[in-house]
C-alpha cells in the first residue's frame, strides 16, 4: 500500500473566507499574475484523486459553462446526500466517508486532492481524515462571507511544514497533522 495523503489545498481570505456570502469569488484575481500558479501545476501532478462537495462541483460547473476540468485529470468523487448516476468522469459519493478515503487510499495511487467546500472540510475534519492542509491566504479581508473552517469540530494538532511568500501578497502555509 503506498503512503497515500488527503490533501486540502485551498485558497481564503486573510479573515478565513471561502466565498462571499453570495458564492462571489471574484476577489481571487486580486493575485493573478501571467506565469504565476502558486505551485498548482506541480500540485497537481501529486494528486490523482479529487474530491470535492456538491456545491463546490455546482459552482465549478457555472464558471466554467458545465465542464468540470478535474475530470480530465483525476478520479473525481462529489461528496453529496443525494443518490446520484456517475457522469462526465465524476462519481457522486453518498456513503460513509472514511470508508471511501479508506478504499481509496488502499489502492496504489498519488495522493487524493480536497478542494473543498466547508461542508466537506467539517466532514472530513470530524473524521480526522486530512493529512496535510495547504491553504493560499488571499491578501484581503472580506468581513464576511462562507467560513472555510466551519467549528464544532474537535481540537487537531498540527505542524508547519512549509510556506511560502509571493510578490503578490499571497502567502501558502503547509501543515500536516500531528499524530
Amino acid at each position: 500500500m503506498d503512503d497515500r495523503k488527503l490533501i486540502l489545498y485551498i485558497s481564503m481570505s486573510l479573515d478565513g473566507f471561502l466565498a462571499t456570502k453570495d458564492d462571489d469569488l471574484s476577489w481571487l484575481s486580486i493575485v493573478e499574475k501571467e506565469g504565476e500558479d502558486y505551485g498548482y501545476a506541480a500540485f497537481n501532478e501529486t494528486v490523482d484523486t479529487y474530491i470535492v462537495g456538491r456545491t463546490t462541483y455546482e459552482k465549478v460547473l457555472e464558471l466554467t459553462g458545465g465542464v468540470f476540468p478535474q475530470a480530465g485529470k483525476h478520479k473525481c468523487y462529489v461528496i453529496t446526500r443525494q443518490e446520484r448516476e456517475a457522469a462526465d468522469g465524476v462519481e457522486f459519493y453518498n456513503g460513509n466517508i472514511s470508508e471511501l478515503i479508506e478504499s481509496i487510499k488502499s489502492a496504489n495511487g498519488k495522493n487524493i486532492y480536497c478542494d473543498g467546500g466547508a461542508e466537506i472540510v467539517k466532514l472530513l475534519m470530524e473524521e480526522n481524515l486530512i493529512d496535510e492542509y495547504r491553504i493560499s491566504i488571499i491578501p484581503i479581508i472580506l468581513g464576511d462571507g462562507k467560513r472555510l473552517f466551519k467549528g464544532e469540530i474537535q481540537r487537531r494538532n498540527i505542524e508547519l511544514f512549509d510556506s511560502k511568500q509571493y510578490e503578490s501578497g499571497l502567502v501558502q502555509v503547509s501543515y500536516r497533522r500531528k499524530n
